[in-house]
């Protein structure tokens, strides 16, 4: 990737868990990444996974040289993060865990502007599909915003514009 962009890459493992995908849950995977051209980190910083202590974001970080971004999903997680010594913290897993419920279909704001008013630098990420939910995280205090499946997957785009077609909101016959 490296060869393409000189633009930041983060670099993250999904490691297939029972529940769902866990990012990069150990140094060894953090050290493989940064050894691949990775400029950032990114990690799963949530209780379902790193428990009360958060100390690999602080490790990684130690021992890769890079900056950490913690993905997390409720504001304790990001607090939590960010004093543990995450650079970025990312609202990527809001909605996928236990502790942070279930998610609406669209972004959550309202962690980008708690998080933002606590003073974490924050990564608005997860189900930004339009140009109002980017300017609102934005707007909220975001330092940036992922817009990943939005402008990356042909499928899901596609089905956007059928369901907004006069075909696609009706049943067919």
């Amino acid at each position: 990737m490296r060869l393409l962009t000189d633009l930041p890459i983060i670099g993250l493992h999904k490691v297939t868990s029972d529940r769902r995908n866990v990012i990069t849950p150990s140094l060894a995977l953090a050290a493989g990444l940064a050894e691949a051209g990775a400029d950032i980190i990114a990690l799963d910083a949530t209780t379902e996974v790193l428990g009360e202590n958060f100390s690999l974001i602080a490790t990684v970080a130690r021992e890769t040289g890079l900056p950490v971004m913690a993905d997390v999903s409720t504001l304790e997680e990001g607090r939590r993060a960010w004093e543990t010594g995450a650079a970025l913290v990312g609202t990527t897993l809001s909605g996928y865990t236990p502790e942070s419920g279930s998610f609406d279909g669209g972004p959550d704001l309202d962690l980008v502007s708690r998080l933002a008013d606590a003073g974490v630098r924050v990564v608005a990420e997860g189900r930004y599909r339009t140009l109002s939910e980017v300017s609102s995280a934005f707007d909220l205090g975001a330092f940036s915003v992922v817009v990943g499946g939005a402008i990356s997957d042909p499928s899901a785009i596609a089905a956007r514009f059928i369901g907004a077609s006069p075909r696609g909101l009706t049943p067919k016959s």
